[in-house]
C-alpha cells in the first residue's frame, strides 16, 4: 500500500532533518580538528562529543523514516 501525502511528507522531513544533522556534524568534527591542530584539545573533544550526539541523533530519525515507509509510523489528521 502506498503511503498518504501526509505520511510521504513526514518521511521526507524526518529524511532532511538527518542529512542536515549528518552534515552539521562533518562540519562540526572538521572544526574540532582545526582546534586540535591549534593546541585546543578540550573543546576538540567538546566538538566531537556534540558531533557525535549528531550521529546517533541522525541515526534515529533516518529509523524513523524506515518506520513511516513500513507504515509502523503515521500521520494522523488534526482534530
Amino acid at each position: 500500500m502506498a503511503l498518504t501525502k501526509p505520511n510521504q511528507q513526514l518521511r521526507r522531513d524526518l529524511k532532511e532533518a538527518a542529512a542536515l544533522l549528518k552534515w552539521s556534524g562533518v562540519d562540526l568534527f572538521v572544526f574540532a580538528k582545526r582546534l586540535l591542530a591549534a593546541g585546543d584539545e578540550q573543546g576538540a573533544n567538546d566538538l566531537m562529543k556534540i558531533a557525535l550526539s549528531f550521529q546517533e541523533t541522525e541515526d534515529k530519525l533516518a529509523g524513523y523514516a524506515d518506520e513511516v515507509s513500513d507504515q509502523r509510523i503515521t500521520r494522523a489528521k488534526p482534530e
